[in-house]
């Protein structure tokens, strides 16, 4: 029994907020600290077909209809596979199974001119995010072979998921897609090399799936991956998680799509990166920084010196971090994430 009560309460430790003490603002490519620069193989077998294909304008005008009060994120109502997965200008054949990480971390990118200076500057807070709690680095583009062109096309919010090679979109419709610095965040782990949370194999234990509510023909958005294709990289299903679709996606009537199995938690949230988040990332990328004193952080594209606030990760109730705890992480990490 006290091994039991001693699980649970270092679970509940481990789901807690990021505190302003754990977190460190650093930006310098030389602190990134990944282990190995090998190739890492990013597996898409799983997507269907519509991942496959152009931007389309339909999933502007329905994202155009967005506002900060609607019952669905943005990305929700775009017409792509999942809403936001496009993989454009690729044919859907057996060299297209794999994607790639990028390499050492390394994300060259590039903004371009259609945004306001206050979109920009959420564009550049959820970039702070990653380099602050990850490993991750994005540098100004200055001709790399692969890198992300950041755009504004009225097409929708998406991306492709993981590194594809050469010039690389991520499309940021605005004011939708650049409203809440989440989104954005959401669009750039999927560049990143993630998949949604509700589309993991075991994700019928932790919440259900309400189909009489699901918009006819957008079934197909609420397939599970199956578990030979999927890396949980150690952590467990996570409510938190800034990949996970809102209660109301695809609905047809204003209702809920989707309802966690645990009561009050809480899913969908688009604020910023969860705890869960961040641990998979710097699982995938081999991440063994060394976070520096320093609370100071460079901007990336003009040099200014600033002190950027941390994130602090939403809360599905304590309960359901209990539930997640003892439930859901296969693995338990003595380490709480930026110890």
């Amino acid at each position: 029994m006290s091994y039991f009560l001693f699980l649970t309460l270092f679970g509940v430790l481990n789901c807690l907020p990021i505190d302003d003490d754990d977190v460190i603002i650093v930006d310098s490519v030389d602190l990134n600290s990944i282990d190995g620069v090998e190739e890492y193989s990013i597996d898409i077998s799983g997507l269907d077909q519509l991942a496959f294909g152009i931007p389309k304008n339909e999933s502007g005008v329905a994202v155009s209809e967005w506002t900060d009060s609607s019952l669905m994120n943005p990305e929700e109502m775009g017409e792509y596979l999942e809403g936001d997965i496009l993989m454009p200008g690729l044919a859907r054949n057996g060299i297209r199974d794999k994607t790639s990480r990028w390499t050492d971390g390394i994300i060259p990118y590039v903004m371009d001119g259609g945004f306001t200076q206050e979109q920009k500057d959420t564009i550049r807070k959820a970039i702070a995010d990653y380099h602050r709690l990850t490993c991750l680095r994005f540098v100004p583009y200055n001709g790399q072979k692969d890198y992300l062109i950041i755009k504004s096309s009225k097409t929708g919010c998406w991306s492709s998921v993981g590194r594809i090679g050469g010039r690389q979109e991520v499309n940021l419709q605005s004011p939708g897609c650049v409203t809440k610095k989440g989104t954005v965040i959401h669009e750039l782990l999927h560049a990143i090399g993630f998949m949604h949370e509700q589309s993991r194999p075991e994700r019928d234990d932790f919440v259900t799936i309400k189909y009489s509510n699901i918009k006819p023909g957008t079934e197909v958005n609420f397939k599970k991956s199956e578990a030979k294709n999927t890396d949980d990289f150690g952590v467990g299903y996570d409510y938190n998680s800034v990949m996970h679709y809102s209660e109301y996606a695809f609905s047809r009537n204003s209702q809920k799509t989707i309802e966690p199995k645990i009561s009050n938690s809480k899913i969908g949230q688009r604020e910023g990166l969860s705890r869960g988040d961040v641990k998979k990332v710097n699982n995938m990328y081999n991440c063994k920084k060394d976070v520096p004193m320093t609370t100071e952080s460079n901007d990336i594209d003009t040099g200014k010196v600033t002190n950027t606030p941390p994130t602090r990760e939403p809360q599905a109730g304590w309960l359901g971090s209990i539930w997640q705890s003892i439930f859901g992480d296969k693995k338990i990490d003595p380490e709480v994430t930026e110890k």
